[in-house]
């Protein structure tokens, strides 16, 4: 039997084309190929691949996998009466090994939404640039802005095709829309989608949840909102060994999103150490 048949009789088929289908079926008739829209992925030629990238990805279960899978970072957003705040580090870690200190960890969707990248960098990338153009089709087709719940729906559904395949996504799609006032859901790759106030999404988080929990509160004003994203990354940055380099930030109000800039964590510390009179287990 040939390697062609082999693949042919094992390979995963994937429902994506006709959720697709479904789901443009109930707007308004446009002439689109759906096979051109729905990307798919090559799916190894083997009877269980789940089995397969666990028996051969997952070091939990079997220490002497051949593949180690390590993943930090820390990314955040959090809703409050100004719109969302969303805040992410900038490291890229290889195991041990820093690989990046300048990775670009808020995906810019559209003008008006915004995703996070924690797990496998070109998966999130790959999949939220995807989310993007879907949500164009959205607008064109009924003339308004998709909403937060649509869109995260729409990453899920589809991501949840491939569940056990490999796939490493834990994102967060945050918007502001008059139908919904700020909004945001977390999204990963086993199809998970859940709303919610606050979340923290990678190694760090435990740190920025701290940081978080303890100075949050509904009513904060812009800068507020602004220090409390900024303070609890670098939390995170100062005591997780896979969380670093510098701090990128974002506003989200109903006019779309608005960058304020990147900090680098090394002279962010010590401002911050000097203003609050914090971190007093490192000595200057």
């Amino acid at each position: 039997m040939s390697i062609n048949q082999i693949a042919s009789k094992y390979a995963y088929k994937s429902t994506v084309n006709q959720e697709l289908t479904d789901y443009n079926s109930t707007f308004s008739p446009i002439t689109t190929s759906i096979d051109n829209l729905s990307p798919l992925i090559s799916i190894p030629p083997i009877n269980q691949p789940t089995d397969f990238l666990r028996a051969h990805t997952d070091d939990e279960t079997n220490p002497d996998c051949s593949i180690k899978i390590a993943h930090g970072t820390t990314t955040l957003a959090f809703r409050f009466k100004g719109g969302i705040i969303v805040a992410v580090d900038s490291r890229a870690t290889a195991g041990n090994w820093i690989a990046s200190q300048t990775v670009k960890k808020v995906i810019e969707i559209n003008p008006m939404l915004l995703g996070t990248m924690a797990g496998g960098a070109a998966d999130c990338q790959y999949w939220e640039t995807w989310l993007g153009t879907q949500c164009r089709l959205h607008e064109l087709r009924n003339k308004e802005r998709i909403t937060v719940a649509a869109a995260s729906k729409i990453l899920s559904n589809l991501v949840y095709n491939y569940k056990g395949m490999g796939l490493s996504m834990g994102t967060m799609v945050c918007g502001c829309t008059p139908k919904e006032g700020p909004t945001i859901y977390y999204v990963d790759s086993d199809g998970t989608r859940l709303k919610g106030d606050i979340f923290c999404v990678g190694s760090g988080q435990t740190f920025a949840y701290g940081v978080l929990d303890s100075n949050y509160k509904w009513d904060l004003t812009v800068d507020e909102a602004l220090y409390l994203g900024k303070r609890s990354i670098l939390a995170a940055a100062h005591r997780d060994a896979y969380s670093g380099g510098s701090i990128n930030l974002y506003h989200i109000t109903e006019e779309g999103w608005n960058y304020h800039g990147n900090y680098d964590v090394g002279p962010l510390f010590w401002e911050i150490k000097e203003k609050e009179g914090s971190f007093n287990n490192v000595k200057g």
